[in-house]
């Protein structure tokens, strides 16, 4: 098995409002999706995602991985002191290592996708989308728009 190690950067496509309050107070959306609560960006800065993973008119870039994730999943530990995560690339086309949450179909590797996903380890946990904050992460992240992306 291959060491873990984050991406350099990681990019969240979506509205521009969204994702100033994920700049400024470090607010995230974990959605439901195969019995799991997931947090998703794409290791690539490409033009073509913002119509992809859209509507899309910004993309956060965070630069600093490692502290991102760490802040990420202390605040889901608080939230959800009975919810195991784990975050990793996404495998397209094969199972991946990591279980489901972690697998998606051949044609959406453009994507090139890192999940953070995390799941309860009590049986009876309902799978409703959570709010988490971290705080402002304006040190180590930026917003940018399609035009800055080079030709």
């Amino acid at each position: 098995m291959q060491d873990y190690q984050r991406p350099p950067t990681l990019h969240r496509y979506g509205m521009r409002t969204e994702l100033e309050q994920a700049l400024l107070e470090g607010q995230f959306r974990l959605t439901p999706a195969n019995g799991f609560l997931v947090l998703s960006f794409s290791q690539a800065w490409d033009k073509e995602l913002f119509t992809v993973l859209g509507p899309a008119d910004s993309c956060l870039v965070i630069h600093n991985t490692e502290l991102f994730g760490e802040r990420l999943h202390r605040a889901v530990q608080r939230t959800l002191p009975n919810w195991a995560g784990i975050d990793g690339a996404v495998e397209y086309g094969a199972r991946s290592p990591l279980g489901l949450a972690f697998t998606a179909p051949a044609g959406e590797a453009h994507e090139q996708e890192w999940r953070f996903a995390w799941r309860s380890m009590g049986s009876m946990a309902s799978l409703n989308p959570v709010t988490v904050r971290i705080g402002n992460i304006e040190q180590f992240a930026e917003l940018r728009s399609p035009e800055s992306y080079p030709v």
